[in-house]
C-alpha cells in the first residue's frame, strides 16, 4: 500500500482511566453488571472455582438484566480448566423440529420475524449453565442459585437501560402481550430507574428446579442432573411448548404460533468443541467457530497483520480507515460463508489462511468502499444474502443497548460475564437472548423465549439458512488469549454484530499499542455498519460507520473526506467489554470492566 501522507502519528495511551485496572492473586471477576460480579466474586471467596462463581453470576444476570439475557435464551463460552485444555461451550439451541421454511412460508412470512414465538431456537442457556456446573464446578446448585434466587424474590434496583426498555415496550405489553404486561409493568407504567422490582415467578422456577434436583440421587451430578431433566422434559419445557402454542402478535404484524415442542428440548445437549485459533503478534487468539461469527475477529486479525504498523492504531485516521475497510472484508465472508447449514467447517479454514489475508488486504484502498466484497478462496462460492439498504446510517446504529422501537424492531443486546480463580481455571462467557422483548412473558416460568432464528434466512441455499435442527449462525462470541497453550486472558462485550469489532479495538491496543486493559476498554471506539445486519430486518448500510465523538474531530473530518458515512454517536455509548488475565509465570491477576452505561464492573484481590 502507497504512504499516506495524511497518517497521524500513532497516539500513546491516555494517562488517566476511568478506573484501575484491578491485580492480585486470589481471583477476579467482571462482568456487565456489578450484582453478577459480586455473586461471582462471592463464590470465590467462600471456595469455589470459577465455574461455580460463572454459573452463580449467569443466573443473577437472568435477574438483573432481562432486556439483555434470559433463561429463554443461549450462550456461547470459552473455558480454560488449570488441568489443562482449552473448549467452546456451544449453548446455542437449534431450530425446531417444525421451524421449517415451508412452515414460515406458508404463514405468509418472506422473513424471519424479529419478535414472537416463532422466531424461538431452542433455549440452551440454562441447560449448558448446568452442565458446566455439573461437569467443572464443585458447588451444589442449591448453593450457585441462591444469588439469583435472593435478586428475584427481595428485588434489585432496576437499571436505566432495562427501565428505557420496559417503558418502549410498554405499549405494546398492554395491547398486545398482557402477560408481559403484567410481570413487568405497575401501574401501567415501567419502573424508574433505581426502583427496586422483583421476579417472583423467576424465582419460584429455580425453586422447583432445586426441589427436583434434591430428590436426584447421591452424587452432586446426579442431583444437578435431575434439575437438568425438569427443564428439558419436566414443567419448563411443557409450560412453554404450551404457552407458545398460542398465536401472538410478532414484529411482522401478523399474529403467529410457535412451533417449539418439549421433544425440542430433550433433544438438546451442550456441545463442547475445540476453538478455532489464530497466532498474532505472538498471542493465540481463541475463538468458536464458523457457526458462529467468531471467526470474523480471527480473519481480520489475519488481514491487519499484513499490513504497516501505521495503519493498526485505531486512534489515528489511518488506522480507523484501514481497521473498518477491514472489518467489512471480514464482515461479508461472515454473511456469505459461515453458518451451520453451510459446508463443513473444515472447507472454511482457507478463509484464516495467510494466502488469503494477504488478497483481501490488497482490496484495501484509501477511500471507504461502498461495495459489498466477499472473497473467494479456492473451493469456495458465496452465497450472498439480499441486500436491503437502511433508510438511513443511523438506523443501524446500534449503540450496546437494545434497540427496540414500538414496532417490535428489536436488534438485541446481551450480557457478558469473565472468572479466573486462584488454581488458575478461566471462563469467558456471553449469554444472550430471552430479552423481555422477545417474545410474550410464559407467565408460569418468569421469562419468555429467545428470537435468535431472526438470524437465519428462509433460503435453503443460504449456509446460514433456516433448517430444523440446526444451530442459527450466532453473534456470540467471546474470546480467550493463550501463549504457548496457558491461558492469559478471557475477554468479551455485548453488541451483536459489534461485538468482535469492539475486541479488535481492544487487542490492537492491547497486543500492538501499550494499553493497559482498562485503558484498552476506556478508549474511544468505532464500529462498521457496512454488513447485514444479523438483527431482523437484515438492513446494511454502504460505507457506514459509527464513531464515538471523543475518537476527535480531526479523525472523523478525515473519515468522512475518505468517503465514510460516519455516525457520531456520543463519548460514551460503543461497547461495554470486561475481561480478565492471568500470568501463567508468576499467577498475578487483572481485571477490567466498562464504565459505559454505568453498570458494568470488576472486583477482585
Amino acid at each position: 500500500m502507497a504512504h499516506d501522507p495524511l497518517a497521524r502519528t500513532s497516539t500513546a495511551p491516555p494517562a488517566d482511566t476511568t478506573r484501575p485496572t484491578l491485580t492480585g492473586s486470589f481471583g477476579m471477576t467482571a462482568s456487565t453488571h456489578w450484582l453478577a460480579t459480586g455473586a461471582a466474586q462471592s463464590v470465590l471467596e467462600r471456595g469455589g472455582n470459577a465455574f461455580d462463581a460463572a454459573v452463580a453470576a449467569a443466573f443473577v444476570l437472568h435477574v438483573v438484566e432481562p432486556h439483555l439475557n434470559g433463561p429463554g435464551g443461549d450462550l456461547v463460552a470459552i473455558i480454560a480448566p488449570a488441568s489443562g485444555g482449552v473448549q467452546v461451550v456451544n449453548g446455542q439451541g437449534p431450530a425446531p423440529r417444525g421451524a421449517t421454511i415451508e412452515h414460515f412460508r406458508r404463514e405468509g412470512l418472506t422473513e424471519v420475524p424479529g419478535a414472537g414465538a416463532l422466531a424461538a431456537a431452542v433455549p440452551g442457556a440454562v441447560a449448558s449453565w448446568l452442565d458446566l456446573l455439573a461437569e467443572h464446578g464443585t458447588w451444589e446448585l442449591a448453593d450457585v442459585l441462591a444469588y439469583a434466587i435472593h435478586y428475584a424474590e427481595t428485588g434489585h434496583a432496576a437499571g436505566r437501560g432495562l427501565c428505557n426498555v420496559i417503558a418502549t415496550m410498554a405499549e405494546q405489553f398492554i395491547t398486545r402481550w398482557p402477560t408481559s404486561a403484567a410481570q413487568w409493568l405497575r401501574g401501567g407504567a415501567a419502573p424508574e430507574p433505581g426502583q427496586v422490582i422483583t421476579n417472583k415467578a423467576y424465582a419460584q422456577t429455580l425453586r422447583r428446579l432445586l426441589a427436583c434436583a434434591a430428590g436426584g440421587g447421591s452424587s452432586r451430578g446426579e442431583r444437578i442432573g435431575k434439575a437438568a431433566e425438569a427443564w428439558r422434559s419436566g414443567f419448563v419445557a411443557s409450560a412453554i411448548a404450551e404457552f407458545a402454542a398460542t398465536a401472538h402478535w410478532h414484529s411482522s404484524g401478523t399474529d403467529h404460533a410457535g412451533v417449539i415442542a418439549v421433544r425440542d428440548f430433550e433433544e438438546f445437549r451442550p456441545a463442547y468443541e475445540a476453538p478455532m485459533r489464530l497466532e498474532f503478534r505472538g498471542i493465540t487468539v481463541a475463538k468458536p467457530g464458523f457457526w458462529a461469527q467468531g471467526p470474523v475477529l480471527l480473519q481480520t486479525l489475519a488481514i491487519l497483520d499484513t499490513v504497516d504498523e501505521r495503519r493498526l492504531d485505531p486512534s489515528t485516521a489511518l488506522g480507523a480507515h484501514t481497521i473498518l475497510e477491514a472489518l467489512k472484508l471480514a464482515l461479508a465472508d461472515r454473511d456469505c460463508y459461515y453458518g451451520e447449514a453451510g459446508r463443513e467447517p473444515r472447507s472454511l479454514t482457507s478463509l484464516l489462511s495467510p494466502d488469503y489475508a494477504r488478497e483481501r488486504a490488497a482490496a484495501i484502498g484509501e477511500t471507504a468502499s461502498h461495495d459489498y466484497r466477499p472473497g473467494r478462496a479456492p473451493g469456495l462460492e458465496p452465497r450472498v444474502p439480499p441486500l436491503l439498504v437502511a433508510e438511513s446510517p443511523g438506523q443501524q446504529a446500534g449503540v450496546g443497548e437494545p434497540t427496540v422501537f414500538p414496532t417490535g424492531d428489536t436488534r438485541g443486546d446481551t450480557s457478558h460475564l469473565d472468572v479466573v480463580d486462584r488454581w488458575g481455571n478461566m471462563v469467558s462467557a456471553t449469554p444472550s437472548g430471552g430479552w423481555l422483548q422477545s417474545s410474550p412473558t410464559v407467565p408460569a416460568l418468569g421469562f419468555c423465549l429467545g428470537t435468535r432464528l431472526q438470524m437465519t434466512w428462509l433460503d435453503p441455499e443460504s449456509p446460514s439458512g433456516l433448517r430444523p435442527g440446526r444451530r442459527p449462525r450466532t453473534t456470540l462470541s467471546p474470546t480467550l488469549l493463550l501463549r504457548d497453550g496457558q491461558a492469559l486472558a478471557a475477554l468479551g462485550t455485548p453488541g451483536g454484530d459489534q461485538q468482535d469489532q469492539w475486541q479488535l479495538l481492544y487487542l490492537l491496543r492491547t497486543l500492538v499499542g501499550r494499553y493497559t486493559p482498562q485503558q484498552a476498554i476506556d478508549a474511544p471506539a468505532f464500529h462498521t455498519v457496512s454488513a447485514i445486519s444479523s438483527f431482523w430486518p437484515r438492513v446494511w448500510t454502504p460505507g457506514g460507520a459509527v464513531v464515538e465523538r471523543r475518537l476527535g474531530s480531526e479523525v472523523i473530518e478525515e473519515l468522512l473526506r475518505r468517503g465514510h458515512r460516519v455516525t457520531v454517536s456520543s463519548d460514551w455509548s460503543l461497547g461495554r467489554l470486561s475481561t480478565v488475565t492471568r500470568d501463567p509465570a508468576t499467577g498475578f491477576l487483572s481485571a477490567a470492566a466498562n464504565a459505559r452505561g454505568a453498570q458494568g464492573y470488576a472486583a477482585g484481590r
